[in-house]
């Protein structure tokens, strides 16, 4: 039975790494992957899904405005689909993650959902907090802070490398803009800290 999951974590904890193997699972055993990105996010090339070490894939873009289940169902009309993998998860509306859950409910294909939990500022984007809401199966995707206990938050960087606060939710970057930190370390960092 198909169902709709979503892997998150913080930057830098392999998440992309992790969809382009599963995707390379399937078509190693001849099925075929439909993937898709966010168009704001262009870091690896325009319809790219990379990783930092080495691996990418071409994907199909979407925008805020895309309908998603009339995108996997075009898709689908051109051929069989064992998977969608959807990378930048954490750019998806709250509609688009309904019409992922569609996808699965309606077209009987599994969703692979890929993408933050939390932005600099320890709160949820949109498209995770739909995705924590409607998906069936959720895993965590691991990273570690700098003090070697679990990262589950990030900070965001200005172009000097000081820690900010406050800002747009998105702004794109790799590791010269965004760490991922504990807990303690990401209050620290941000001026958080309990009185004592």
């Amino acid at each position: 039975m198909p169902k709709l999951f979503f892997n998150y974590s913080t930057m830098n904890a392999g998440k992309s790494t992790v969809l382009l193997q599963a995707s390379h699972n399937y078509r190693e055993n001849g099925m075929q992957t439909y993937l898709l990105t966010a168009r704001l996010d262009d870091r690896a090339g325009a319809g790219r899904i990379a990783s930092r070490i080495g691996i990418g894939a071409e994907a199909d873009t979407f925008t805020p405005e895309d309908d998603l289940f009339a995108r996997i169902a075009a898709r689908m009309d051109q051929g069989e689909v064992a998977c969608v993998f959807v990378d930048e998860a954490q750019f998806l509306t709250k509609a688009q993650v309904w019409q992922l859950a569609r996808a699965v409910d309606d077209l009987n294909v599994p969703v692979m959902a890929y993408g933050l939990r939390v932005d600099f500022r320890g709160e949820l984007f949109p498209g995770s907090a739909a995705l924590l809401a409607l998906a069936d199966e959720m895993r965590e995707v691991r990273t570690i802070c700098r003090c070697g206990k679990k990262a589950t938050m990030v900070v965001r960087k200005d172009a000097e490398g000081r820690v900010v606060t406050d800002g747009a939710q998105v702004e794109i970057g790799g590791n010269e803009r965004y760490v991922s930190l504990c807990r303690r370390h990401w209050r620290e960092a941000t001026g958080d800290l309990p009185e004592t």
